[in-house]
C-alpha cells in the first residue's frame, strides 16, 4: 500500500518508501529525488531496478548498500536517448545505425568509457568498460532526460536473490528507497536484458542471453559483426 504523502522528508515532500504510479504525473518527483542524490525504484522494459545519479559517488554507493552488493560488482547506466551514449562511452568504432537498431530495447551494450566520459570515477572502479541501457520504457527515460545525467541502474533486489517483475517482489526494500514507482507486473519475465560486449571493433560477445538474444544477434549479423565465443 502506498505510504502517506503529506509528511515532509528528504526535501521531497514524501516519506521514504512512498509508492507512486510510474505515470507522467510523477516524473517530477523522480527527477527531484535523483538530483538530490537519492535512490528510487523504477520499472523498465525488463525488470524493476534501483536507479540513482551515476555521476554522484554518494548516490552510487547507496545502491550498493541497499542491495548488499560487493563494490567489485559493476553497475550499468541508463540514458534517455541513443545519442546520449557518446557522453559516457566510446561509440565511434560501431557501424553507423547499429545502436539505433538495438535501442531503445531490452539490450545492455558494453562499451569502453574513454578518457572523456563524465561518469563518476567511483562507478565500477578499475573497469575500462561500462554497460549502457536505453530501455523501451518512457518513464525511466523521462527521468534520465530530466536529470540531465546518466542513471546508475541495477535490478531491484537483494544481491543474489530473484529479480523483480513486481514491486511486491522487493517490498522489504521499499523503506530504503526515496520513492518506489509501480508500473504493474512486467510481462518480460525475469531474464533481464541481453548483455552484449562491443569493446572490440567488428566483434561482439554475448555476456548474458537475457530476454532478447535471438533478435539481438540477428541485428548484429546484418551489420556484419562477428561473434566471439
Amino acid at each position: 500500500m502506498a505510504q502517506p504523502t503529506k509528511t515532509l522528508h528528504l526535501g521531497l515532500g514524501l516519506k521514504p518508501g512512498t509508492v507512486l504510479t510510474s505515470s507522467d504525473d510523477h516524473i517530477k518527483e523522480a527527477i527531484d529525488a535523483i538530483t538530490a542524490g537519492k535512490v528510487i525504484a523504477v520499472p523498465t522494459d525488463t525488470l524493476y531496478g534501483f536507479a540513482s545519479d551515476a555521476c554522484s559517488a554518494e548516490a552510487v554507493n547507496r545502491i550498493y548498500q541497499i542491495k548488499g552488493r560487493k563494490l567489485t560488482s559493476p553497475l550499468a547506466i541508463c540514458v534517455a536517448d541513443v545519442p546520449d551514449i557518446s557522453r559516457f562511452a566510446i561509440v565511434d568504432h560501431l557501424p553507423i545505425g547499429l545502436l539505433d537498431h538495438l535501442l531503445p530495447g531490452p539490450v545492455t551494450v558494453v562499451l569502453k568509457r574513454g578518457s572523456s566520459s563524465v561518469l563518476e570515477k567511483s562507478l565500477n572502479p578499475g573497469l575500462e568498460s561500462i554497460g549502457v541501457r536505453v530501455p523501451d520504457f518512457d518513464f525511466i527515460r523521462a527521468v534520465a532526460r530530466g536529470s540531465q545525467s546518466a542513471l546508475a541502474l541495477t535490478s531491484a533486489n537483494v544481491s543474489g536473490s530473484q529479480s523483480s517483475v513486481s514491486i511486491r517482489d522487493f517490498e522489504e526494500l521499499w523503506p530504503q528507497c526515496a520513492l518506489v514507482y509501480d508500473g504493474g507486473t512486467l510481462p518480460s519475465g525475469r531474464a533481464g536484458s541481453t548483455v552484449v560486449d562491443f569493446v572490440q571493433p567488428g566483434l561482439y560477445k554475448i555476456l548474458r542471453d537475457g530476454s532478447a538474444r535471438e533478435e539481438t544477434t540477428a541485428i548484429l549479423h546484418t551489420f556484419g559483426l562477428k561473434e566471439v565465443i
